[in-house]
């Protein structure tokens, strides 16, 4: 059940990419992120008053809670960097980038949560992920660089944030229903986004958010509570260090879409390294 999971987790944080690159044509991205916590947080604590778990929020441990605040500021920081990365750079190259946290966040899980079985060949897989993720980052050309300065730095602090969420939920939504924890944790996350946007002083900018925009940013985070959901249920139930990899498999929704809905393409180069990638992600389920 937790690789089904993992799998709708895939497919919705797909969407994400493509749903947020459209939300930030002109809006700034900081209050792209902001905004779109907004659906997340509906969607969450909607699936925790289904799943009958919000009674027991007074039950759960200082550990926990600390865990799961420190979860929640991880991943605002990844988004903000993520989208600041998508409003520069093209999906096709900020998303391989920020999908090289699951490199990461799957070796933090073999060294903490002593996921060592088949570990030799869960090292070939995680080396073969890297290597694919890497061969799909091209360099720009000299008058792409000029207006998308930037977007490589944001992408690669997003990939750390992402894999530092992974293992602090881990630890956080121990003994905790998973949609109770991915609902505290979106508070978390909207008042961090929020907070960052009013110290910024761009709290006027919300009001002149475009209309079609607007529809994004709200799918975007509606894409994103689904995703969230089925994450975290699979990080409870499942395999860290594989339910990372499956989740990272977004990037051929995300490239499939970033292809039909704005006309992206990717070079042979990075057409191998996204078979890499994917190769890698399939042998690491197959030995879980």
């Amino acid at each position: 059940m937790w690789v089904v999971a993992a799998c709708g987790s895939a497919l919705f944080a797909g969407l994400v990419a493509v749903l947020g690159k459209l939300g930030v044509q002109t809006t700034d991205s900081d209050v792209a992120t902001a905004v779109r916590t907004c659906g997340v947080l509906v969607m969450a604590w909607a699936a925790a008053a289904l799943a009958g778990s919000i009674g027991s929020i007074g039950s759960l441990s200082l550990k926990t809670w600390i865990f799961l605040v420190l979860s929640g500021l991880a991943t605002g920081a990844s988004w903000i960097c993520y989208f600041k990365a998508l409003s520069l750079g093209d999906v096709n190259k900020v998303v391989p980038i920020d999908k090289s946290s699951a490199v990461l966040a799957a070796l933090l899980a073999i060294v903490l949560f002593g996921e060592t079985a088949n570990l030799a060949a869960k090292l070939v897989c995680i080396a073969v992920i890297l290597a694919g993720t890497l061969m799909m980052v091209e360099r720009k050309d000299a008058a792409e660089h000029a207006t998308g300065q930037g977007w490589l730095a944001y992408a690669v602090l997003a990939a750390v944030f992402a894999a530092l969420t992974a293992i602090l939920g881990k630890i956080g939504i121990d003994g905790v229903e998973s949609n109770l924890g991915t609902a505290i944790r979106t508070c978390v996350v909207l008042a961090a986004s929020w907070g960052i946007v009013v110290w910024k002083g761009k709290a006027g900018l919300v009001g002149r958010i475009d209309r079609r925009e607007l529809v994004f940013l709200v799918l975007s985070g509606l894409a994103t509570g689904a995703s969230w959901l089925c994450y975290y249920f699979a990080v409870q139930t499942g395999v860290v260090s594989v339910v990372v990899q499956i989740d990272k498999l977004s990037v051929l929704v995300s490239i499939a879409f970033a292809w039909l809905a704005l006309g992206e393409r990717l070079s042979r180069r990075a057409a191998i390294g996204l078979v890499l990638l994917v190769a890698g992600t399939t042998v690491m389920t197959i030995f879980a």
